[in-house]
């Protein structure tokens, strides 16, 4: 079982990247102590995605972001359940490190749950409609958990990218931007992304494929990623949702 190496200065980076690549098997601990899986149209389902995404923010910036709860359609004693096995479940994933691992996760957790409070208490006050399913782009984006970023098809920069994609590269979505994307893939894998990119320029259809990167800290990632073609009048990009 992987432990979790929570260092002084990097322990939330560290954290989220590890978050991102066990999530499968958080996910699996989830389901058993739920006993079942995660209905995916349950408001509750939405509330836990903000939560997970939330997480991996706060760790991986360093900072104290405030959750993003636009649409969310449930109040806190609803969703607490769900929180609460969701930080049990990573944990139980960690083995050894379960303990650390609820002491980093605990708070986050309870600073989530009182800003759901406050929306749903000013809301109710003020007799808002809740609000709509519309975002902005950006702003979706940085809500996905998956890794999210979008590459220039012709010279391989990042344009774009989401905390998570931070998180699982071992540095944060600003330090990203501009970057060549061919920084984190091993020598040997390049040849497969520029393929991939190559492939995605000239055509119109979504592209899945196995594939390897690699962090700051060289540490070999095995995703499952899906490119899409997005094309301006100034340039073709790649973008590139990446799932370990």
């Amino acid at each position: 079982m992987p432990t979790v190496r929570l260092a002084p200065v990097e322990g939330g980076r560290e954290l989220a990247g590890w978050l991102l690549a066990r999530r499968r098997a958080i996910e699996a601990a989830l389901e058993s102590r739920l006993g079942g899986a995660v209905p995916a149209g349950a408001a509750e389902a939405e509330a836990l995605r903000r939560f997970r995404s939330f997480v991996l923010l706060a760790l991986a910036e360093h900072g104290e972001p405030a959750p993003s709860l636009e649409g969310v359609r449930t109040g806190e004693r609803r969703v607490r359940r769900w929180l609460e096995a969701w930080v049990d479940a990573a944990a139980e994933t960690a083995g050894p490190d379960a303990e650390a691992v609820q002491q980093r996760l605990a708070p986050l957790r309870e600073r989530f749950l009182l800003a759901l409070r406050e929306t749903t208490a000013a809301r109710r006050a003020s007799g808002a409609p809740l609000p709509g399913k519309r975002r902005v782009v950006s702003a979706a984006i940085d809500r996905v958990c998956d890794a999210f970023l979008a590459i220039d098809a012709d010279t391989g920069a990042i344009a774009d990218a989401n905390p998570a994609a931070g998180a699982l590269l071992g540095t944060t979505r600003d330090r990203l931007l501009g970057v060549d994307a061919m920084d984190f893939v091993p020598t040997e894998a390049r040849e497969l992304w520029w393929a991939q990119l190559d492939a995605v320029a000239e055509g119109s259809e979504p592209r899945r494929f196995r594939a390897s990167l690699r962090d700051t800290g060289g540490r070999p990632l095995t995703i499952d990623a899906t490119v899409t073609r997005f094309a301006t009048r100034a340039r073709t990009l790649a973008l590139v949702v990446a799932r370990p």
